[in-house]
């Protein structure tokens, strides 16, 4: 390709419009990129620290020695960390209540625990709406920018008596390049939304399960909570 030709002189002689699209679809091709590799460790230790959260839960560790090696952490606790804090907590202070029926308890522990569940899923899901918005829309702003491209080269040959293609040809590869630079900011995105949305779905399943598991402990110490209030 010679000089007037390259990717940077045809960007500098496009017109307005197509300058602006290429400049803003470049943007969200960085925006996007940076957003991917944030939620790409973000969410990969998520699902590590459910692993190690879950090895240690069913290795039969005491409750509250759990429950104190968390608080006492200095982190704020996130995913299935923050979801038994959320349970054991509020199970502890009601339990804690005279009077308090186990099914009363278990409707306040599972209540809070479905908040803190709604909670790690929303963080979870951060910013994929974005990546789905620029992988759904960038391929037609590209797409704008080359019909716009082409639509101002033919226009251009009206005011000619011989068109060549040479006089055509600037016009229609910075519309092309409008093009490939949408297709650039989609695919990545969509394919990382597509990823990161399968991973999202695996949190969810395993903190869904670690809800309604640990609930039914928790149910259990309950009853027998209270069958020995009622003994004594």
């Amino acid at each position: 390709m010679s000089a007037d030709m390259s990717i940077l002189s045809l960007f500098i002689h496009a017109s307005i419009v197509v300058q602006v699209i290429m400049v803003g679809l470049l943007l969200l091709s960085i925006v996007s990129w940076g957003m991917i590799l944030a939620r790409r460790t973000i969410l990969k230790s998520a699902l590590r620290q459910s692993i190690q959260f879950e090895e240690r839960f069913w290795s039969g560790i005491d409750l509250n020695k759990l429950y104190s090696e968390i608080t006492s952490g200095g982190v704020q606790p996130s995913g299935l960390d923050a979801l038994f804090l959320a349970g054991y907590r509020e199970f502890a202070r009601l339990i804690k209540q005279a009077g308090t029926s186990p099914q009363a308890v278990m409707d306040g522990t599972h209540r809070a625990m479905r908040v803190a569940f709604s909670r790690e899923i929303d963080k979870s899901e951060t910013n994929l709406s974005f990546l789905a918005t620029v992988g759904s829309t960038t391929p037609y702003v590209g797409l704008f920018g080359t019909v716009w491209g082409i639509m101002n080269s033919f226009i251009a040959l009206g005011g000619v008596k011989q068109a060549t293609l040479a006089m055509v040809a600037p016009g229609i590869a910075e519309a092309l390049i409008a093009t490939a630079m949408g297709l650039f900011a989609a695919i990545p995105a969509v394919i990382a939304y597509n990823h990161f949305t399968h991973q999202v779905q695996k949190l969810e399943t395993q903190y869904a399960n670690f809800v309604e598991e640990f609930s039914g402990i928790l149910h259990r110490k309950a009853h027998s909570q209270s069958s020995a209030t009622r003994q004594y």
